[in-house]
This record gives C-alpha cells, sequence and structure tokens, in this order.
C-alpha cells in the first residue's frame, strides 16, 4: 500500500521551498501532506502552499476515510519528516510531470516517482 501525491499540487511546494533555501517537510498529523519548512501563511496562520496525499486532505476527505489511510499507510504516531526538495525524486518531480507516490514501513519510508494517473486521481 501507498499514498500518492500529485505533482501538479506538490511541484508549488517544492519550488516554495528550494526558493526559500530550506527543507520540504512529509507531515501526518491532520492529514498527510508536505509543506515547505519556511513557507508563506494565509492570514488565517495557516500555510498557504500544502500538498496533501490521495484520500488525505481533511479539508475534503471524510475524517474515517482519511485518518485509517494514513493510520494504515504510516501507523498511529503524528511525525514529520525533512528532505532536501533539490535531491532524489523531489528533484525528478520538480522538473517533469510525475507524482510521488510514498510507502511506508516500521522502520523506513520509501518515495518513488510515478508517471500521473490519466484520471487525475
Amino acid at each position: 500500500m501507498s499514498v500518492r501525491f500529485k505533482g501538479t499540487e506538490l511541484r508549488p511546494v517544492l519550488l516554495e521551498a528550494v526558493v526559500n533555501q530550506c527543507h520540504v517537510v512529509l507531515v501526518k498529523d491532520q492529514g498527510v501532506y508536505f509543506l515547505a519548512e519556511r513557507g508563506e501563511h494565509r492570514p488565517d496562520g495557516r500555510q498557504k502552499l500544502i500538498a496533501y496525499a490521495i484520500g488525505c486532505n481533511p479539508d475534503v476527505d471524510a475524517f474515517d476515510d482519511w485518518w485509517e489511510l494514513a493510520r494504515a499507510e504510516f501507523g498511529g504516531d503524528d511525525f514529520g519528516e525533512f528532505f532536501d526538495p533539490r535531491k532524489g525524486v523531489f528533484a525528478l518531480v520538480l522538473h517533469s510531470a510525475n507524482d510521488i507516490e510514498v510507502s511506508a514501513t516500521a522502520t523506513h519510508l520509501s518515495l518513488g516517482a510515478v508517471a500521473p494517473t490519466s484520471n487525475g486521481s
């Protein structure tokens, strides 16, 4: 099992991290998402650019659905994992049309670039 992040939503977050010379952070708390470590904020205090995993966005997905998907893939604990947006799979996604799939074991996160789906999900 894995979760997918649409490249079209992730690229602005990666670009913000590159411009701000900071990390991109994979977060699991109220959903599963990537954001720039130092990103622009909205008037309500929330980060402006956030890329949610498909099915793990609490603003659009039912609580029981996103919570169960996040728990099944990443366990019950909240976390934040920091990555260099200029390296590896992030550099590839930043300069292509690819999406990213993320999967987890008890000790490792695996990230891979994948072709976007034709239906956009």
